[in-house]
């Protein structure tokens, strides 16, 4: 079993009500050990004007397949969930559900890198991750380290 670290994340429709759907079809499709965060108010990043504020948590759980299964797994939930399957980066959104960790790996492929290229970052994901698993490595770093380096 994989060690894995999602973000979620969602600004349309309610929030805590889809995140806990995400959570069940996690668990429904093998994700186990699910660990959730609580849930954070953040300003947008990267928006268009007017963005509503999102909502953000993080989880940690297992996993008996692959990263890229993982990927499907996730982005099938998302567009369950009423998310577009095509979509533009940085718009409003029912869900977003990104893989932050997948055990120690270093993973660069065109659909997929891990650790997620800009969680180190995004105090959005380093908060809630840091109050669940503050020791958990993004890269060479722990999340609760990387959340006291993080400049706003």
């Amino acid at each position: 079993m994989s060690k894995i670290a999602l973000a979620l994340g969602g600004n349309i429709g309610s929030t805590e009500e889809l995140f806990q759907q995400a959570v069940s079809l996690l668990t429904r499709n093998g994700v186990e050990n699910i660990h959730l965060s609580p849930i954070i108010v953040t300003q947008p990043v990267d928006c268009p004007p007017g963005t509503p504020l999102f909502k953000n948590a993080a989880l940690t759980a297992t996993w008996n397949g692959s990263p890229q299964e993982l990927l499907q797994l996730c982005q099938s939930i998302e567009v369950a969930l009423g998310r577009p399957k095509e979509h533009g980066r940085n718009q409003s959104r029912t869900v977003d559900i990104d893989i932050i960790t997948f055990d120690e790996q270093e993973i660069n492929s065109p659909d997929l890198i891990i650790p997620h290229p800009r969680a180190a970052q995004r105090r959005f994901v380093l908060e809630p991750l840091a109050a669940i698993a503050p020791e958990w490595l993004i890269g060479k770093k722990s999340a609760a380290r990387l959340l006291a380096e993080l400049k706003d």
